[in-house]
């Protein structure tokens, strides 16, 4: 069967076989017919691919003849990309039994290897997040360390979480207009290890999910990998269309969809409440489950803070609703402090999957985040307002430098969702790396391939200065001209 990103799933023996689709590589890849010498140019693109993750390891490529008629190409032009590939060691093959993708030895993915590589002096934007005040974390050092030392003598093993950090989470959905009993609640190592330990307990391989589109990368390389089937809605300029949302998990009853109503990311857009009660409504009468995305909740900085999106079930309706959260955006991503609201039987059920690989989490770590949390109502204000400033100082710098940009102001959340006004996102994202900032295209966020490569998202989380220096790069990186095909040597990952 074939899922919506092109992949197959197939087999024997209880084995599982994946393959990309002749249409859906030729898709990913440059027009040979511009390209010279074409054969050098289409294998530099797929083991750019493969490295960056959008095309996983040990998946079948296609025939040499489909991908030729794919690529209105000879099939001489594919017989000599495959014999580079595997050359270089992007690729092995079988006698009879096709070609699958691979690694070079000495090579790592380039998302693994960015985060454990040494920084560059580049302006990073692919990633929406900032750090802790250096003050915040010492102040909560000091006062947890009594705590931390009462734990010493315990075995520190605590797969459900720690029991002072389950309450406060459970307290938070209570004051935020959701009634929560600590046992509702999982914490986990951030809001994708909850995503991940959700699709490994309630999917299995050729599930169909439904997602935004666009939506967050990391989550669609999560389903990806669990050979999951991925049906998307849009979200555009105008937000997410109900109806769409509605006839989907009627007509596909998928086993869940994944949402990220508030401040979506990319696009910061907020669903408005009655929106949500339809959605929930609908995802009942499928049987589906909603896995909510609420990481960036609470980062409101033109309305209030919304709601749980499960308090506008009706009373008793949740049972079918994952909402996960996480410290990551709010504090700081160096504490991978995440959590995850279920009925406490499917928490029990998540637990046990999840000492299969992972005992429990750091109690240091979660002893700071229930004294961070005890703060938050006083430190997350200024961090808005700070937020709201650099905003500003991006916005306004776009207006000078790149006048042909368009975007709207997002209610909350981290980052704009650029609209170019044509598709050079790849080429402007290559070219700016050579200017000193790193940036994504709006491609990485598509949910299905070929699309919004019209788009950027660029993130609001950095010093007023330094955005106004990474506009003018990215406006002189434009002003040099663009590569007709970018080379492809940008990481691949974005948080």
């Amino acid at each position: 069967m074939a899922d919506a990103r092109g992949l197959t799933s197939g087999g024997r023996s209880g084995r599982t076989e994946r393959s990309v689709g002749s249409r859906q590589l030729a898709a990913m890849l440059p027009d040979p017919a511009g390209t010279r010498p074409a054969y050098r140019h289409l294998a530099q693109a797929i083991s750019a691919l493969i490295l960056d993750g959008r095309i996983a390891l040990h998946v079948k490529l296609p025939a040499e003849r489909e991908l030729a008629t794919a690529l209105r190409t000879s099939r001489t032009t594919v017989t000599a990309v495959y014999d580079l590939l595997r050359e270089s060691g992007y690729a092995r093959s079988r006698q009879g039994s096709g070609t699958w993708t691979s690694l070079p030895d000495g090579h790592a993915p380039t998302g693994v290897g960015r985060l454990l590589g040494a920084q560059d002096t580049a302006i990073d934007l692919a990633r929406a997040a900032s750090g802790l005040p250096e003050q915040a974390l010492l102040d909560a050092l000091a006062e947890i360390t009594p705590h931390l030392v009462e734990h010493v003598h315990t075995p520190g093993y605590h797969p459900y979480g720690l029991p002072e950090l389950r309450a406060a989470i459970a307290e938070r959905f209570t004051a935020r207009g959701l009634p929560t009993v600590p046992e509702q609640i999982l914490v986990t190592s951030g809001a994708q290890h909850a995503l991940t330990l959700v699709l490994g307990l309630l999917c299995g391989p050729g599930d169909r999910v439904v997602v935004e589109n666009p939506s967050y990368p990391n989550a669609l390389e999560a389903m990806r990998r669990a050979r999951l089937r991925t049906v998307s809605v849009p979200v555009t300029d105008a937000g997410w269309d109900i109806e769409i949302i509605e006839s989907t998990l009627r007509q596909v009853v998928p086993q869940l969809a994944y949402l990220i109503p508030d401040f979506h990311n990319p696009t910061g857009l907020l669903m408005p409440e009655a929106d949500r009660g339809r959605v929930l409504r609908a995802a009942g009468r499928s049987g589906s489950w909603l896995v909510i995305d609420e990481t960036l909740a609470d980062l409101a900085l033109d309305v209030p803070a919304p709601p749980p999106f499960a308090s506008h079930a009706a009373p008793g309706g949740t049972g079918q609703v994952v909402t996960i959260g996480s410290m990551s955006k709010t504090h700081w991503g160096g504490l991978r402090i995440g959590w995850l609201r279920a009925p406490a039987r499917l928490v029990t059920e998540l637990a046990g999957q999840r000492v299969a690989a992972d005992m429990g989490g750091s109690v240091l770590d979660q002893l700071l985040a229930v004294a961070l949390l005890a703060r938050a109502g006083e430190s997350l204000p200024p961090r808005l307002e700070r937020m709201r400033e650099q905003r500003a100082a991006l916005t306004t710098a776009l207006t000078e430098h790149l006048p042909g940009w368009s975007w709207r102001l997002p209610p909350g959340g981290l980052s704009l969702w650029v609209d170019l006004a044509e598709p050079i996102a790849s080429a402007l994202a290559d070219r700016a790396l050579d200017h000193g900032v790193r940036i994504e295209s709006g491609a990485v966020f598509a949910a299905d391939p070929g699309i919004f490569e019209q788009r950027l998202r660029i993130p609001f989380t950095m010093p007023a200065d330094t955005l106004r220096e990474a506009v003018h790069r990215m406006a002189a990186a434009l002003a040099d001209g663009l590569p007709a095909h970018p080379a492809s040597r940008r990481p691949h990952w974005v948080a």
